[in-house]
């Protein structure tokens, strides 16, 4: 278990932790906060698959009150390089949205993450989304954030009765160097988290998918040393 600090208020949170970078520092986050993390993880069947025994390791050494791993197999819908038979681009970021966007993913999780918050009774939500080194998904930008905190209260029981609920995205405005920088702040060692979209059968990460080449890059330019294993 890492040691965070932790206030004396111990309020429930539910977070959305895939296993990769950005999740597992807003976990550390919400846990520093004094919140009891309640991490929920969604197996959408996705070819990156060794993330989910990352989320498995992080949920553990953050001491998550309970770790849910939640079956739903998006390959039946397709779509993405990370659900279908589509090849994940190594060459490079390119302008646009790439075909690693999975539809409406981050809208279907941070819906799952609303229905087991308000059935435990918690008010607060957390998600690693963040608007600046990112693929250029839409799931991720502040005003999807906004909006669906906006729907949250709208489509719950708990938001009819006025006990609203607040969607936290802490690294929302932050670039993948600053996220890099508060995981070493925070104590979590990267190596706990996965990134790559399209892991080796050696269980080395590429090192040329826009993921990858994100997190090599913040990593150096913060100076973290990051004990992933790469193949290129």
């Amino acid at each position: 278990m890492v040691a965070l600090s932790s206030t004396p208020t111990r309020r429930e949170a539910v977070v959305l932790l895939s296993g990769g970078l950005d999740s597992m520092v807003a976990a550390g986050l919400a846990r520093e906060q004094g919140f009891a993390l309640n991490a929920l993880t969604i197996d959408y069947n996705q070819r990156h698959r060794v993330e989910i025994e990352a989320a498995r390791r992080i949920a553990e050494r953050l001491d998550a009150a309970r770790h849910v791993v939640l079956p739903l197999d998006l390959r039946a819908f397709g779509g993405s390089a990370l659900t279908d038979d589509i090849a994940v681009p190594k060459g490079g970021l390119e302008p646009g949205i790439p075909v690693t966007y999975v539809p409406a993913r981050n809208l279907v999780f941070l819906s799952l993450t609303l229905a087991w918050a308000e059935a435990l009774g918690a008010r607060d939500i957390f998600i690693g989304v963040n608007a600046l080194d990112y693929s250029g998904y839409p799931d991720c930008r502040p005003e999807f954030v906004a909006g669906f905190a906006a729907l949250a209260d709208l489509a719950t029981r708990a938001g009819s009765e006025g006990k609203g609920f607040r969607v936290h995205a802490p690294l929302q405005h932050l670039g993948k160097a600053d996220i890099a920088r508060e995981a070493a702040r925070l104590g979590l060692e990267p190596g706990w988290s996965w990134s790559c979209y399209d892991p080796g059968d050696d269980g080395r990460a590429c090192g040329l998918c826009d993921s990858c080449r994100l997190r090599r890059a913040g990593m150096d330019e913060a100076g973290v040393k990051d004990t992933t294993p790469y193949a290129a």
